[in-house]
């Protein structure tokens, strides 16, 4: 990764019984960090599975508001960082290109959440409610994913249609050539096949690095779209 090489987190003792250490991924990521190996990061695993917790974290890390919204606004939520958000750090590479800046009023990035994403829009000028779910989307993608910094997104997919999701293709292939970074959980086969992206599956097993063609979800959808009946079976009444 050309700004940060690994994000980590310490604590002195921690309860695996209790969230969020009873997730796999997190007990890993305290153990081991995780570490970067591409300029866009794509955590995908079932829900429950923790990488929404992983991703809010690492945007709280940097500076981000865990609500949402750019470097450069605050907003007025009563809700902290997360425990874990509290403690992550991140180690940066060093003689391996641009590195990120040191200043905090200097750094450049954007959170966008599925569940506050609106909201959040809306705050920073985008009038969401003046288009569709999925434009306004797209109106952040377009706007605010201008300059080299980090990007978290958390299930962008959610409100994007196969079109749209191919557009958030082009703007993340986009920005990372122009030297930001993105991480970004999502359920999305069409997401994770961009090229050169590092594709990291999240679930009881923690966290391993996998092809694109290894993903489960993208073994599901190829089952599906072959033969639906195949899986309705179990679930629709005949």
């Amino acid at each position: 990764m050309r700004d940060y090489e690994r994000a980590y987190a310490h604590f002195s003792s921690y309860d695996e019984e209790t969230w969020p250490w009873s997730v796999p991924c997190v007990r890993q990521l305290l153990n081991e960090g995780l570490r970067f190996t591409a300029p866009v990061t794509f955590l995908v695993g079932e829900n429950g599975s923790g990488k929404s917790t992983l991703v809010e974290a690492l945007a709280e890390g940097f500076g981000l508001d865990s609500y949402g919204g750019s470097h450069d606004w605050r907003y007025a939520s009563p809700r902290g960082k997360s425990t874990l958000g509290e403690r992550m750090k991140f180690d940066a590479a060093s003689g391996r290109g641009r590195r990120m800046v040191t200043s905090w009023s200097a750094r450049k990035g954007f959170f966008l959440r599925a569940e506050t994403a609106l909201d959040a829009l809306g705050r920073e000028g985008f009038s969401p409610d003046c288009v569709s779910h999925g434009e306004g989307f797209l109106a952040a993608f377009r706007g605010k994913f201008l300059h080299a910094g980090l990007y978290v997104l958390d299930e962008p997919e959610a409100a994007l249609s196969f079109s749209s999701c191919l557009e958030l293709i082009g703007h993340i292939d986009r920005l990372a050539r122009e030297g930001g970074q993105v991480i970004c959980a999502t359920h999305s086969p069409l997401l994770t096949a961009l090229p050169g992206a590092d594709i990291i599956e999240v679930g009881e097993h923690g966290m391993r690095r996998v092809a694109w063609r290894e993903l489960g979800v993208v073994d599901h959808w190829r089952r599906y779209l072959a033969d639906p009946h195949t899986y309705l079976r179990h679930i629709v009444e005949p």
